[in-house]
């Protein structure tokens, strides 16, 4: 034994005997998953062969894929999907704006993000705006579902769902390393390790993982006479995390299975963005005005998860879970003192008042910088039961699966004001502290009751798959200084039915009709609005060869919303509040086709190929509600398209792998969209005044590179450049004004896997 392996297994006998555990050193592993029974109780797709019998569409993309291009940004991964739609903010993907189907892409709001069939939203019904997501680079799998099966999921089902899978405990001792650098003092490592030991209890498994990242931004803040940091627009993020497995010797399967992690983020990120005028000259530009800029936010989740199957054709699945997210993005807010005048950002950055307030932005001019601190905690928690029980004769088999949730969460919005007095050469004379509370102090807090029920019913070649979801909440709003508060109780109903027909071992047919919700958020449930429906109906097919070198699906959809739920501004300015816009309808055609012709023609070299491509019509079915004139879906009318929907978007790649060396590349086309509903070129809001979040998001295109070289079977060099051809453009006017995408981006480094 070499002295890693000798002191692994010391560590852990010391643990083991010290809690009592009879340790076997046999050499004999596992040779099935366990796993299995338990990803198909909890996960969106469990299995990647599963997708082949699925009514909806899905798509897997497993760790292979996501280590391919050493992918840190899930923004990357999804524009892979089709039917998926990303909206960029800060070009590292902290932040990710996500959208299925035309739901509004705000803050990823209206798809139910999960890690292990978890929810991770920091508060899922109180406050689904994702500030926080899983961290794409440290996944094992990410797991997307559209259309007619979503009945197990909630609470936001108008869109879709997203599932991260995270390192699973290994059956066998796994040791893996991944270390690069590269631009922007780019820093990254993921290294984890794990075991499975059979002992007379039972077989133990551990898993320990650290993800650790650190960038110095590509962006560039002007610097003053007494701020020289100008370069400091990057950020840190640390995740640890660990697993613990146990399946007891006993006569019937059960497994228990803990799960901690944690994620520390400081960002020098900013809501700002640039004039267009400046973008178009220094793309990579802050203003000066956005140095106090920074982000700090702190995320603890577990889950303890029971499984045990009495008989053959009955599983049970327990999870209880927990997560705490603390976040604080102390950020520019707004401008006073203006030639004694207030304004605001987006107003500023479209030249209003005659390019006064830019000139303060720049740090040319004296005026108030209001920097506010958005300091909110959120908290989750509950316990989710899932039951699988399979019966039937020959001609017909059921698999019937039932879940109840109970789940509670909460986000307590306690912020405040700063103000920095600016000299006009840049310099700050004075700081005047706010008072904690003063810019927003109130707590919303959701009770839910969630239950679901749907039978797979499989009939020879047909697949049935009929389900209804049910959930009741309890919605508490309260703030000392707001007036409206108070008690509301809402009960949602979701259903529907999907259907696949096999033709053959190559060629299914998929279909279903489905009926989603959406909820509001306490605040806007008691100020009276609806939650968000959609009626979904979708027709498909895949193919896939004998030989799986050709794989593909085809998916026409349309989806009919009533009382769509948008924020009525994103950046600060007016009351940041829910509101019912009213009806919208979307609908589109989706593509997916991969083919290796390596694979069918048994060469020695793999060529993977794949295509994918969405088109969407994604239009507004009467006049907006709003008249705010801070809110991007204010002055929409009939007839006009949803904001950041585009109507056509694809992507393609290619590769080349032999046994030692391989190397990718593929390439994302995003067409032209709307920032706002009133569908304006000009960036001019609904009552004529100047604002840079309304006008026009052009199309882009952008290709990246990756290859590797094996060292060893173990080792390899790998190596890549994103966003190749150094493309320069925006991807949105949200928050405030135009913000560019990461430049040219190289990377090298090594993974290690033993």
């Amino acid at each position: 034994m070499n002295k890693r392996n000798y002191l692994y297994h010391s560590v852990f006998t010391i643990t083991a005997l010290g809690m009592g555990i009879p340790v076997v050193t046999a050499d004999d592993k596992p040779t099935v998953d366990t796993n299995d029974r338990i990803l198909e109780n909890v996960m969106v797709i469990g299995r990647p062969e599963n997708i082949e019998t699925m009514t909806g569409s899905a798509q897997f993309i497993d760790k292979e894929e996501i280590r391919q291009q050493s992918y840190d940004d899930v923004n990357r991964i999804l524009r892979k999907v089709a039917g998926v739609y990303v909206r960029e903010e800060d070009g590292f993907g902290l932040f990710p704006n996500i959208s299925m189907r035309g739901v509004d892409t705000s803050r990823s709001a209206k798809v139910t993000i999960m890690e292990d069939g978890v929810l991770m939203a920091p508060a899922p019904y109180s406050s689904p705006s994702a500030y926080y997501s899983p961290t794409m680079g440290r996944m094992s799998g990410l797991e997307i579902l559209k259309g007619s099966s979503q009945i197990k999921y909630g609470p936001h089902i108008t869109g879709g769902v997203i599932n991260y899978l995270s390192t699973p405990v290994p059956l066998e001792e796994t040791y893996y390393l991944k270390s690069l650098i590269g631009s922007f003092g780019e820093r990254r490592t993921h290294a984890y390790a794990g075991n499975s030991f059979d002992t007379d209890l039972g077989t133990f498994g551990v898993l320990v993982e650290v993800y650790d990242r650190k960038s110095d931004g590509f962006k560039e803040i002007d610097e003053t006479p007494d701020f020289r940091d100008g370069k400091n627009t990057g950020f840190t993020k640390f995740e640890p995390m660990i697993k613990l497995s146990w399946e007891p010797n006993t006569g019937l399967y059960q497994r228990l299975e803990f799960k901690y992690g944690r994620t520390d983020l400081d960002a020098n990120e900013t809501y700002l963005g640039l004039s267009e005028a400046d973008f178009e000259a220094t793309p990579l530009r802050r203003y000066a005005a956005t140095r106090f800029d920074n982000v700090n936010t702190e995320q603890n989740r577990s889950h303890l998860r029971y499984t045990i199957s009495p008989t053959d054709n009955l599983d049970i699945t327990t999870t209880a879970y927990i997560s705490n997210f603390k976040r604080n993005w102390y950020r520019l807010s707004s401008l006073g003192d203006v030639n004694g005048n207030n304004i605001g950002l987006s107003a500023a950055l479209a030249n209003a008042q005659n390019g006064q307030g830019l000139d303060c932005l720049r740090g040319d001019a004296s005026c108030r910088l209001r920097v506010r601190a958005n300091n909110r905690e959120y908290n989750a928690k509950g316990i989710e039961t899932i039951t699988q029980y399979r019966f039937g004769s020959q001609k017909i088999q059921h698999e019937i699966t039932a879940g109840i949730r109970l789940h509670r969460d909460q986000v307590r919005r306690f912020q405040w004001q700063d103000s920095y007095i600016q000299e006009d050469n840049g310099t700050i004379s004075r700081f005047i502290a706010g008072v904690p509370g003063d810019a927003g102090d109130r707590l919303q807090t959701t009770d839910a009751i969630a239950v679901f029920l749907q039978d797979t019913i499989t009939a020879g070649s047909w697949t049935f798959i009929p389900g209804i979801r049910f959930e009741r909440l309890d919605q508490r709003y309260e703030s000392p200084k707001d007036i409206l508060r108070g008690t509301i109780k809402n009960n949602l109903v979701a259903g529907g039915l999907g259907v696949s027909y096999k033709f053959n071992d190559s060629v299914t047919a998929f279909g279903g009709i489905h009926r989603g919700f959406s909820p509001p958020s306490p605040k806007g449930a008691v100020s009276g609005l609806q939650e968000e429906i959609s009626t979904s109906v979708e027709a498909g097919m895949r193919y896939a060869s004998p030989d799986k070198a050709l794989t593909s699906e085809m998916a026409l959809f349309y989806s009919d919303f009533n009382d769509l739920i948008v924020i009525d501004n994103i950046g600060g300015a007016g009351a940041g509040d829910d509101e019912n816009f009213g009806e919208a309808r979307a609908y589109g055609l989706e593509l997916a086709i991969q083919y290796d012709p390596g694979v069918a023609g048994d060469w020695a070299l793999r060529n993977p190929w794949y295509i994918n491509l969405t088109y969407t019509n994604a239009v507004q079915q009467n006049d907006a509600v709003s008249l705010d004139a801070d809110s991007i879906f204010s002055f929409g009318r009939k007839g006009n398209k949803i904001p950041y929907i585009p109507e056509l978007q694809f992507s393609f790649g290619t590769g080349l792998e032999s046994e030692n060396w391989g190397a990718f590349i593929s390439a994302n086309y995003v067409g032209e969209s709307f920032s706002s509903a009133n569908n304006v070129t000009t960036q001019v809001n609904g009552n004529g005044d100047p604002d840079i979040r309304f006008g026009i998001i052009e199309s882009y295109f952008m290709t990246d590179f990756s290859a590797y070289y094996r060292l060893s079977e173990a080792v390899k060099l790998i190596g890549g450049v994103q966003n190749l051809l150094d493309k320069k453009f925006f991807v949105s006017r949200q928050p405030h004004g135009p913000r560019p995408s990461m430049p040219r981006f190289i990377y090298a480094g090594i993974e290690i896997s033993l």
